[in-house]
Protein backbone atom coordinates (compact mmCIF):
# COMPACT_ATOMS: atom_id res chain seq x y z
CA UNK A 1 0.00 0.00 0.00
CA UNK A 2 2.82 2.38 0.86
CA UNK A 3 4.61 1.63 -2.45
CA UNK A 4 1.40 2.32 -4.41
CA UNK A 5 0.98 5.73 -2.71
CA UNK A 6 4.58 6.73 -3.47
CA UNK A 7 4.17 5.78 -7.13
CA UNK A 8 0.94 7.78 -7.37
CA UNK A 9 2.56 10.85 -5.85
CA UNK A 10 5.54 10.57 -8.26
CA UNK A 11 3.24 10.28 -11.26
CA UNK A 12 1.21 13.29 -10.13
CA UNK A 13 4.38 15.35 -9.67
CA UNK A 14 5.60 14.39 -13.15
CA UNK A 15 2.28 15.40 -14.73
CA UNK A 16 2.38 18.77 -12.97
CA UNK A 17 5.96 19.36 -14.21
CA UNK A 18 5.13 18.44 -17.80
CA UNK A 19 1.87 20.37 -17.98
CA UNK A 20 3.43 23.81 -18.69
CA UNK A 21 5.83 22.26 -21.26
CA UNK A 22 3.04 20.54 -23.15
CA UNK A 23 1.15 23.79 -23.18
CA UNK A 24 4.09 25.74 -24.65
CA UNK A 25 3.26 24.68 -28.19
CA UNK A 26 -0.39 25.62 -27.70
CA UNK A 27 -1.82 29.09 -28.06
CA UNK A 28 -1.79 31.22 -24.91
CA UNK A 29 -5.48 30.66 -24.27
CA UNK A 30 -4.98 26.90 -24.41
CA UNK A 31 -1.76 26.80 -22.42
CA UNK A 32 -3.24 26.96 -19.03
CA UNK A 33 -0.62 29.41 -17.71
CA UNK A 34 -0.46 33.20 -17.59
CA UNK A 35 2.03 35.14 -19.78
CA UNK A 36 3.86 38.12 -18.33
CA UNK A 37 2.14 41.44 -19.01
CA UNK A 38 2.82 42.50 -22.62
CA UNK A 39 3.70 39.01 -23.83
CA UNK A 40 6.68 36.66 -23.66
CA UNK A 41 9.95 38.62 -23.29
CA UNK A 42 12.16 37.86 -26.31
CA UNK A 43 15.50 39.21 -27.48
CA UNK A 44 15.26 40.95 -30.86
CA UNK A 45 17.56 42.60 -33.34
CA UNK A 46 16.74 45.11 -36.05
CA UNK A 47 17.57 43.83 -39.54
CA UNK A 48 20.24 45.92 -41.26
CA UNK A 49 22.01 45.68 -44.61
CA UNK A 50 25.66 44.77 -44.95
CA UNK A 51 28.05 44.42 -47.86
CA UNK A 52 27.83 40.68 -48.55
CA UNK A 53 30.38 39.12 -50.92
CA UNK A 54 28.81 37.53 -53.98
CA UNK A 55 31.03 34.57 -54.77
CA UNK A 56 31.27 31.14 -56.36
CA UNK A 57 33.48 28.22 -55.38
CA UNK A 58 35.32 26.13 -57.95
CA UNK A 59 37.67 23.17 -57.90
CA UNK A 60 41.18 24.48 -58.52
CA UNK A 61 44.50 22.79 -59.25
CA UNK A 62 47.67 23.97 -57.54
CA UNK A 63 50.59 24.04 -59.95
CA UNK A 64 54.21 24.99 -59.43
CA UNK A 65 56.04 27.14 -61.96
CA UNK A 66 59.15 25.23 -60.93
CA UNK A 67 58.15 21.69 -61.80
CA UNK A 68 60.22 19.67 -64.27
CA UNK A 69 59.80 16.33 -65.98
CA UNK A 70 63.26 14.84 -66.42
CA UNK A 71 63.95 13.10 -69.74
CA UNK A 72 67.43 12.27 -71.10
CA UNK A 73 68.75 14.20 -74.08
CA UNK A 74 70.85 11.22 -75.23
CA UNK A 75 70.40 7.48 -75.62
CA UNK A 76 72.21 4.81 -73.64
CA UNK A 77 72.20 2.52 -70.62
CA UNK A 78 71.83 3.89 -67.11
CA UNK A 79 74.99 3.22 -65.11
CA UNK A 80 74.07 5.05 -61.88
CA UNK A 81 71.03 6.38 -60.03
CA UNK A 82 72.17 8.68 -57.24
CA UNK A 83 68.78 9.78 -55.85
CA UNK A 84 65.60 8.19 -54.55
CA UNK A 85 61.96 9.25 -54.53
CA UNK A 86 61.14 12.00 -52.04
CA UNK A 87 64.73 13.16 -51.67
CA UNK A 88 65.49 16.87 -51.57
CA UNK A 89 68.11 17.81 -54.15
CA UNK A 90 70.11 20.98 -54.70
CA UNK A 91 70.42 22.73 -58.03
CA UNK A 92 73.05 21.00 -60.18
CA UNK A 93 73.20 17.87 -57.99
CA UNK A 94 73.95 14.66 -59.90
CA UNK A 95 70.86 12.47 -60.12
CA UNK A 96 71.65 9.81 -62.75
CA UNK A 97 74.35 8.91 -65.23
CA UNK A 98 74.16 7.28 -68.65
CA UNK A 99 77.09 5.22 -69.95
CA UNK A 100 79.34 7.84 -71.64
CA UNK A 101 82.06 5.55 -73.04
CA UNK A 102 81.14 6.03 -76.71
CA UNK A 103 80.75 9.76 -76.31
CA UNK A 104 84.11 10.01 -74.55
CA UNK A 105 85.74 8.24 -77.51
CA UNK A 106 84.01 10.63 -79.90
CA UNK A 107 85.20 13.60 -77.87
CA UNK A 108 88.78 12.34 -77.75
CA UNK A 109 88.73 11.86 -81.53
CA UNK A 110 87.43 15.39 -81.98
CA UNK A 111 90.10 16.76 -79.64
CA UNK A 112 92.84 14.95 -81.62
CA UNK A 113 91.51 16.35 -84.88
CA UNK A 114 91.41 19.81 -83.33
CA UNK A 115 95.07 19.52 -82.31
CA UNK A 116 95.98 18.47 -85.80
CA UNK A 117 94.12 21.42 -87.33
CA UNK A 118 95.73 23.71 -84.77
CA UNK A 119 99.20 22.60 -85.80
CA UNK A 120 98.46 23.30 -89.49
CA UNK A 121 96.93 26.64 -88.59
CA UNK A 122 99.95 27.67 -86.51
CA UNK A 123 102.35 26.58 -89.27
CA UNK A 124 100.46 28.58 -91.90
CA UNK A 125 100.35 31.55 -89.56
CA UNK A 126 104.13 31.48 -89.35
CA UNK A 127 104.48 30.82 -93.08
CA UNK A 128 102.30 33.74 -94.14
CA UNK A 129 104.38 36.05 -91.99
CA UNK A 130 107.58 34.69 -93.54
CA UNK A 131 106.23 35.06 -97.09
CA UNK A 132 105.17 38.62 -96.30
CA UNK A 133 108.71 39.59 -95.30
CA UNK A 134 110.22 37.86 -98.38
CA UNK A 135 107.72 39.57 -100.66
CA UNK A 136 108.44 42.98 -99.15
CA UNK A 137 112.18 42.30 -99.64
CA UNK A 138 111.55 41.41 -103.31
CA UNK A 139 112.77 37.86 -102.88
CA UNK A 140 109.42 36.06 -103.62
CA UNK A 141 106.63 36.84 -106.01
CA UNK A 142 103.23 38.25 -105.23
CA UNK A 143 101.68 34.93 -106.22
CA UNK A 144 103.66 33.01 -103.57
CA UNK A 145 102.61 35.50 -100.89
CA UNK A 146 98.93 35.24 -101.96
CA UNK A 147 99.08 31.44 -101.83
CA UNK A 148 100.48 31.60 -98.29
CA UNK A 149 97.68 33.94 -97.23
CA UNK A 150 95.08 31.63 -98.77
CA UNK A 151 96.51 28.60 -97.00
CA UNK A 152 96.50 30.52 -93.73
CA UNK A 153 92.85 31.51 -94.08
CA UNK A 154 91.84 27.97 -94.99
CA UNK A 155 93.68 26.44 -92.06
CA UNK A 156 92.26 29.06 -89.70
CA UNK A 157 88.68 28.28 -90.78
CA UNK A 158 89.41 24.54 -90.62
CA UNK A 159 90.77 24.85 -87.07
CA UNK A 160 87.84 26.99 -85.85
CA UNK A 161 85.39 24.45 -87.28
CA UNK A 162 87.22 21.64 -85.55
CA UNK A 163 87.26 23.58 -82.26
CA UNK A 164 83.50 24.12 -82.54
CA UNK A 165 82.97 20.40 -83.16
CA UNK A 166 85.05 19.58 -80.06
CA UNK A 167 83.03 22.02 -77.95
CA UNK A 168 79.81 20.44 -79.21
CA UNK A 169 81.04 16.94 -78.36
CA UNK A 170 82.17 18.11 -74.92
CA UNK A 171 78.73 19.63 -74.31
CA UNK A 172 77.15 16.42 -75.57
CA UNK A 173 79.19 14.48 -73.02
CA UNK A 174 77.64 16.60 -70.28
CA UNK A 175 74.19 15.31 -71.24
CA UNK A 176 75.20 11.86 -69.98
CA UNK A 177 75.09 13.29 -66.45
CA UNK A 178 71.49 14.06 -65.38
CA UNK A 179 71.54 16.89 -62.83
CA UNK A 180 68.77 18.67 -60.94
CA UNK A 181 67.62 21.80 -62.83
CA UNK A 182 66.77 23.51 -59.54
CA UNK A 183 66.39 22.72 -55.85
CA UNK A 184 63.33 20.58 -55.18
CA UNK A 185 61.91 17.18 -54.32
CA UNK A 186 62.46 14.12 -56.47
CA UNK A 187 59.31 12.35 -57.61
CA UNK A 188 58.85 8.73 -58.62
CA UNK A 189 61.89 7.03 -60.18
CA UNK A 190 60.48 4.37 -62.53
CA UNK A 191 63.83 3.37 -64.14
CA UNK A 192 66.61 1.07 -62.93
CA UNK A 193 70.35 0.80 -63.37
CA UNK A 194 71.04 -0.96 -66.66
CA UNK A 195 67.85 0.20 -68.39
CA UNK A 196 68.25 1.54 -71.92
CA UNK A 197 66.83 5.04 -72.05
CA UNK A 198 66.12 7.52 -74.82
CA UNK A 199 64.74 11.03 -75.11
CA UNK A 200 61.20 9.68 -74.66
CA UNK A 201 61.99 7.86 -71.38
CA UNK A 202 60.64 9.43 -68.19
CA UNK A 203 63.44 9.31 -65.62
CA UNK A 204 61.77 11.21 -62.78
CA UNK A 205 60.37 14.60 -61.83
CA UNK A 206 61.62 17.46 -59.69
CA UNK A 207 59.13 19.76 -57.98
CA UNK A 208 59.93 22.88 -56.02
CA UNK A 209 57.11 23.71 -53.62
CA UNK A 210 57.47 27.41 -54.39
CA UNK A 211 56.09 29.78 -57.02
CA UNK A 212 52.70 28.07 -56.74
CA UNK A 213 49.65 29.14 -58.71
CA UNK A 214 45.98 28.22 -58.47
CA UNK A 215 44.50 27.22 -61.83
CA UNK A 216 40.77 27.99 -61.79
CA UNK A 217 38.39 27.27 -64.68
CA UNK A 218 35.33 29.51 -64.64
CA UNK A 219 32.22 28.81 -66.78
CA UNK A 220 31.87 30.96 -69.89
CA UNK A 221 28.62 32.38 -68.48
CA UNK A 222 30.79 34.40 -66.12
CA UNK A 223 32.96 35.85 -68.90
CA UNK A 224 31.43 39.32 -68.48
CA UNK A 225 32.39 39.39 -64.79
CA UNK A 226 36.05 38.46 -65.26
CA UNK A 227 38.74 41.01 -64.55
CA UNK A 228 42.24 41.12 -63.16
CA UNK A 229 42.41 41.61 -59.40
CA UNK A 230 39.30 39.60 -58.50
CA UNK A 231 39.64 38.39 -54.88
CA UNK A 232 40.25 34.65 -54.51
CA UNK A 233 40.22 32.63 -51.29
CA UNK A 234 42.04 29.29 -51.24
CA UNK A 235 40.05 26.96 -48.98
CA UNK A 236 41.26 24.01 -46.94
CA UNK A 237 39.50 20.63 -46.58
CA UNK A 238 37.32 21.94 -43.75
CA UNK A 239 36.43 25.14 -45.57
CA UNK A 240 38.92 27.28 -43.66
CA UNK A 241 40.62 30.04 -45.64
CA UNK A 242 44.26 29.08 -46.23
CA UNK A 243 45.12 32.22 -48.13
CA UNK A 244 43.58 35.26 -49.73
CA UNK A 245 44.97 36.19 -53.13
CA UNK A 246 43.89 37.86 -56.38
CA UNK A 247 43.58 36.91 -60.04
CA UNK A 248 46.69 37.94 -61.98
CA UNK A 249 46.00 36.14 -65.29
CA UNK A 250 42.95 35.76 -67.53
CA UNK A 251 43.16 33.41 -70.48
CA UNK A 252 42.10 35.03 -73.78
CA UNK A 253 40.78 31.65 -74.94
CA UNK A 254 38.08 29.21 -73.85
CA UNK A 255 39.22 25.69 -73.06
CA UNK A 256 37.48 23.44 -75.58
CA UNK A 257 37.33 20.41 -73.32
CA UNK A 258 36.06 22.14 -70.18
CA UNK A 259 34.24 25.03 -71.85
CA UNK A 260 35.73 27.26 -69.17
CA UNK A 261 38.04 30.23 -68.96
CA UNK A 262 41.31 29.79 -67.11
CA UNK A 263 42.15 32.14 -64.25
CA UNK A 264 45.41 32.06 -62.35
CA UNK A 265 46.09 33.37 -58.86
CA UNK A 266 49.48 33.26 -57.11
CA UNK A 267 49.83 31.27 -53.89
CA UNK A 268 52.39 32.65 -51.45
CA UNK A 269 55.15 30.54 -49.97
CA UNK A 270 53.66 30.97 -46.49
CA UNK A 271 50.92 28.51 -47.50
CA UNK A 272 53.19 26.13 -49.41
CA UNK A 273 53.60 23.77 -46.45
CA UNK A 274 49.90 22.87 -46.74
CA UNK A 275 49.74 22.72 -50.53
CA UNK A 276 51.49 20.57 -53.11
CA UNK A 277 51.97 20.64 -56.85
CA UNK A 278 48.95 19.13 -58.70
CA UNK A 279 46.82 19.21 -55.51
CA UNK A 280 43.08 19.84 -55.93
CA UNK A 281 41.62 22.52 -53.67
CA UNK A 282 38.56 24.74 -53.56
CA UNK A 283 38.96 28.34 -54.70
CA UNK A 284 36.29 30.91 -53.88
CA UNK A 285 36.11 33.74 -56.42
CA UNK A 286 34.39 36.90 -55.13
CA UNK A 287 32.65 38.81 -57.91
CA UNK A 288 31.32 41.80 -55.97
CA UNK A 289 30.10 43.10 -52.59
CA UNK A 290 26.32 43.46 -52.69
CA UNK A 291 24.27 45.19 -49.94
CA UNK A 292 21.95 42.54 -48.48
CA UNK A 293 19.91 42.04 -45.33
CA UNK A 294 21.62 39.84 -42.75
CA UNK A 295 20.26 37.96 -39.74
CA UNK A 296 22.05 36.16 -36.91
CA UNK A 297 22.36 32.40 -37.31
CA UNK A 298 20.46 31.95 -34.01
CA UNK A 299 17.35 33.60 -35.51
CA UNK A 300 16.86 30.96 -38.21
CA UNK A 301 14.71 27.84 -37.83
CA UNK A 302 14.14 25.14 -40.44
CA UNK A 303 11.11 23.02 -41.19
CA UNK A 304 10.74 20.64 -44.13
CA UNK A 305 13.80 22.07 -45.85
CA UNK A 306 12.47 25.65 -45.66
CA UNK A 307 14.13 28.35 -43.54
CA UNK A 308 12.06 30.67 -41.35
CA UNK A 309 12.55 33.57 -38.99
CA UNK A 310 10.17 35.11 -36.47
CA UNK A 311 9.75 38.85 -36.34
CA UNK A 312 8.13 40.96 -33.64
CA UNK A 313 5.15 42.44 -35.51
CA UNK A 314 3.40 45.53 -34.16
CA UNK A 315 -0.18 44.55 -33.30
CA UNK A 316 -1.17 48.07 -32.25
CA UNK A 317 -1.63 49.62 -28.85
CA UNK A 318 1.99 48.92 -27.92
CA UNK A 319 1.50 45.15 -28.29
CA UNK A 320 3.56 42.78 -30.44
CA UNK A 321 3.01 39.29 -31.77
CA UNK A 322 5.35 36.74 -33.28
CA UNK A 323 5.02 36.55 -37.08
CA UNK A 324 6.76 33.76 -39.02
CA UNK A 325 8.39 34.61 -42.36
CA UNK A 326 9.91 32.16 -44.86
CA UNK A 327 13.30 33.42 -46.06
CA UNK A 328 15.75 32.52 -48.80
CA UNK A 329 19.23 32.40 -47.29
CA UNK A 330 22.57 33.05 -48.96
CA UNK A 331 26.08 32.43 -47.69
CA UNK A 332 27.13 32.82 -44.09
CA UNK A 333 29.08 35.97 -43.21
CA UNK A 334 30.69 35.40 -39.83
CA UNK A 335 27.83 34.53 -37.44
CA UNK A 336 25.10 35.83 -39.75
CA UNK A 337 23.22 34.66 -42.84
CA UNK A 338 22.77 36.81 -45.90
CA UNK A 339 19.06 36.96 -46.74
CA UNK A 340 18.34 36.91 -50.45
CA UNK A 341 14.58 37.37 -50.07
CA UNK A 342 11.74 37.32 -47.53
CA UNK A 343 13.05 39.90 -45.06
CA UNK A 344 13.37 43.67 -45.26
CA UNK A 345 15.74 46.00 -43.38
CA UNK A 346 14.15 47.56 -40.29
CA UNK A 347 12.17 44.50 -39.23
CA UNK A 348 12.90 43.10 -35.76
CA UNK A 349 13.88 39.43 -35.83
CA UNK A 350 13.40 37.36 -32.67
CA UNK A 351 16.50 35.62 -31.32
CA UNK A 352 15.23 33.83 -28.19
CA UNK A 353 12.32 31.59 -27.23
CA UNK A 354 12.04 30.19 -30.76
CA UNK A 355 11.26 26.69 -29.48
CA UNK A 356 7.93 27.79 -27.99
CA UNK A 357 6.86 30.50 -30.46
CA UNK A 358 3.94 30.13 -32.84
CA UNK A 359 2.24 32.47 -35.27
CA UNK A 360 0.42 35.20 -33.32
CA UNK A 361 2.11 34.42 -29.99
CA UNK A 362 2.19 37.64 -27.86
CA UNK A 363 5.75 38.80 -27.33
CA UNK A 364 7.52 41.62 -25.59
CA UNK A 365 10.58 42.58 -27.66
CA UNK A 366 13.80 43.37 -25.80
CA UNK A 367 17.07 44.68 -27.18
CA UNK A 368 17.72 46.74 -30.30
Amino acid sequence: MTVHCVRSLAAASLLLALAPLSACKAKPAEAGFALPPGGLPVQTQVVTTSAVPVSDTYVSTIKSRRSATINPQVDGNLTAIEVHSGEHVAQGQLMMEIDPIKQRATLESAQATEQQKLAVYQYNQTEVERQRKLFEAGITSRDAYDQAQQAFRNSKADYESSAATTATQRRELGYYRIVAPFAGVVGDVPVHVGDYVSSTTLLTTVDANTDLEAYIYVPTERAGDLRLGLPVSILGPDGEVLEKTRVDFLSPQVDNGLQGILLKAPVQSTTADRLRNAQLVKAQVTWSDKPMATVPVLAVTRLGGQSFVYIAKDAGGGHYIAHQLPVQLGDTVGNTYAVQSGLAPGERVILSGLQILQEGFPVHPLGS
